[in-house]
């Protein structure tokens, strides 16, 4: 959920980018469109906020032209966990003997497979070779007999 910064109440205008500039103010720039040509002209500054920023996190004017800001996704990264989760689970214990020795076993098998398939998909280099022999042995015949 975003939280509001800035209460700034700008009224936009169509065609035109509003957003948080370096310096923290709220800016705007006119919108590229497809197949015209390139926006010509420098961004101008709506309203001086001076917002400091934090870093993770997102700002932009909402809807009500308000400064407002959110938390980034950071995709790969693990989720915060909620504060209303303060027990973990147990650890699992490892397992020992044979299963521990198979699941180390496998973790290499799938590499090798991802090259199997990789070579397997290459064109054979047999088929050039077989021709170039052939070619060169009907040149030299034709040669024999003029």
């Amino acid at each position: 959920m975003a939280k509001k910064i800035a209460r700034t109440g700008i009224r936009r205008e169509k065609g035109w980018l509003y957003y948080l500039d370096k310096q923290g103010d709220v800016s705007r720039a006119r919108m590229a469109r497809a197949g015209g040509r390139a926006p010509r002209g420098r961004p101008q500054k709506v309203v001086r906020v001076g917002v400091d920023r934090e870093v993770g996190m997102l700002y932009f004017v909402d809807r009500d032209g308000d400064v407002a800001s959110t938390r980034m996704a950071r995709p790969g990264s693990r989720r915060r966990r909620s504060s209303t989760r303060t027990k973990r689970a147990p650890a699992r214990r490892r397992a020992s003997g044979r299963t521990a020795r198979r699941t180390t076993a496998r973790r290499g098998t799938t590499r090798r497979r991802k090259a199997a398939r990789r070579t397997a998909r290459r064109p054979a280099r047999r088929t050039t070779a077989r021709r170039r022999t052939t070619a060169r042995r009907t040149s030299g015949r034709r040669r024999a007999r003029r």
